[in-house]
């Protein structure tokens, strides 16, 4: 019988890492105060900062906007409430793409909640008014333009007209490397936003592993010199540019199998542990970070289906993993970072932010793999079950008492290991505790500190250095997942079975029993 493991290993055909969706925002960082924003209308000229300049200045671009539209020749589509702005402009980047075009295919008109600039006078003589500048929210008019890029396939930016002037760029790192390829020669044959298949999968992956943040900023300042914008060359000279700032990230793992038949073994055997054995702790150990009472958002594993596939998704803060069975071919493992901050890394988009988003992606998206294989195939050899049970001695000649399978305490002990948290936050004699007590009511702290010892000798934890805080080892987590498993889905299940007398006393109570 084939498992998720031989599944992986004989039937895929394909493997690609990269980045997936990215939408970034452009912001000015010059234009974030109500200083700055005073300075911005004096720099430009205007000795009397006032919000009808703004209002001026978000006209101007406007009509430049509508003109660039018609001098191109461009369609223009007005979206309304319940649209799919991706459906819409899909036909155009297909008509595109089929003549061979590039550039901006189509403009999109919506109005939609933004944060802006609002200016009102407060006070002061009517030669020299003073006034006040503050964020509102309003629904203006947001323009996006669909491009068809060259180096990046299809993307759009999103602009508005009104101050801060903000934008937002959409790109996709798959569509990337498909134009990377093309370009080079390579042939392959697409899936929807990912690859099929590929005469040279060696070179697709170093195309992926090529895409950097330098690709991203060139993009950006190509189509800045080229699309309308509220600033102008002089406002830039003087400091008045957008940065950018990852707004979302998705980072993913395509694997294609050789045959769908594969692909839906490989999820049947995958998803019942997923119901089981530490969820929905699992969060904590997919994303690396440590999670305690004071941590916001939401910490919960999602298993539904669509349609006849089915999918895993496992939600941590703002970001989450997903892992789905794309188009019927290939097993895709995505991570989506929302807020790069839930791992520590800055939003602006930097070389240094770049590579950690990318290393923190791949991570996750191998975690969950190893984690799936290692609850799946977790038998240890016979040798490594005796010095588990059975009393022992370290290394350094301490003795290691036994971990006696089938004792409650010992099963109790195992079975709170496997909560998923510990291998990011570490466990303590206090949290363990009290995981344990809630399964053998008066378990004490030094029981616990005898367990801890116990543990530390078998190989399950080992010490965080300069800490009172332990954490499971790989081989560990593997074998409290084995006896936990033995013990509830065997041995439990088949005691039931054997035993071939009714209940003692029950039976004699039933309302059903007929005496004469």
């Amino acid at each position: 019988m084939a498992t998720i493991s031989s599944l992986l290993a004989d039937h895929v055909t394909l493997q690609v890492r990269s980045v997936d969706r990215l939408f970034l925002q452009g912001y000015v960082p010059r234009l974030m105060c109500e200083g700055q924003v005073i300075r911005f209308l004096l720099d430009r000229g205007f000795p009397i900062p006032s919000p009808a300049v703004l209002g001026k200045i978000g006209r101007d671009y406007v009509n430049r906007v509508n003109a660039f539209i018609a001098e191109n020749e461009i369609p223009v589509v007005r979206f309304v409430k319940g649209d799919v702005k991706e459906e819409i402009a899909r036909e155009q980047f297909t008509r595109a793409e089929r003549e061979g075009r590039y550039g901006v295919v189509m403009v999109g008109v919506a109005q939609e909640k933004t944060s802006a600039w609002r200016g009102w006078r407060d006070g002061g003589p009517d030669g020299h008014p003073h006034f006040v500048y503050r964020r509102q929210s309003i629904f203006p008019n947001n323009y996006y333009f669909y491009i068809r890029d060259p180096d990046w396939g299809p993307t759009f930016i999103k602009t508005v007209a009104y101050a801060p002037w903000p934008v937002w760029i959409y790109l996709n790192g798959n569509e990337w490397a498909k134009q990377q390829a093309a370009r080079q020669g390579i042939a392959f044959r697409a899936l929807d936003n990912g690859f099929a298949s590929c005469e040279d999968p060696e070179a697709l992956a170093r195309i992926c592993h090529s895409l950097s943040a330098e690709d991203v900023r060139r993009f950006f300042e190509r189509w800045q010199g080229t699309l309308p914008s509220p600033l102008s060359d002089e406002d830039r000279r003087r400091g008045y540019a957008h940065a950018l700032a990852v707004r979302q990230m998705e980072i993913s793992d395509t694997r294609t199998f050789d045959r769908p038949a594969a692909g839906r073994a490989w999820f049947e055997a995958t998803l019942p542990d997923q119901l089981t054995l530490g969820r929905p702790d699992q969060a904590a150990v997919i994303f690396g970070r440590r999670i305690n009472s004071r941590t916001p958002g939401r910490f919960h594993t999602k298993i539904f289906n669509r349609g006849t596939e089915a999918a895993i998704q496992i939600h941590y803060r703002a970001s989450k993993v997903k892992q789905y069975f794309k188009e019927g071919r290939a097993l895709r493992t995505e991570t989506t970072v929302n807020d790069t901050r839930d791992f520590g890394v800055g939003r602006l988009l930097t070389d240094e932010n770049w590579n950690a988003l990318i290393d923190i992606g791949h991570q996750i998206n191998q975690r969950l793999l190893d984690h799936q294989l290692d609850a799946c195939a977790c038998a240890p050899d016979a040798t490594l079950l005796e010095r588990v049970v059975l009393p022992s001695t370290t290394p350094d000649g301490l003795p290691a008492p036994g971990l006696r399978f089938g004792d409650p305490r010992t099963m109790a002990l195992l079975a709170c290991l496997c909560s998923f948290q510990h291998l990011i936050a570490g466990l303590t004699n206090r949290s363990l505790r009290a995981l344990i007590a809630g399964l053998i009511p008066g378990y004490s702290a030094r029981q616990m500190t005898y367990d801890l010892r116990r543990l530390r000798r078998k190989g399950f934890i080992q010490r965080i250095p300069r800490t009172q805080r332990y954490q499971l080892t790989s081989e560990g987590r593997r074998l409290a997942v084995f006896f936990t498993k033995t013990y509830t889905r065997i041995v439990n299940p088949s005691l039931a079975e054997l035993d071939p007398g009714p209940p003692p006393v029950p039976w004699t109570r039933s309302e059903l029993t007929v005496s004469e």
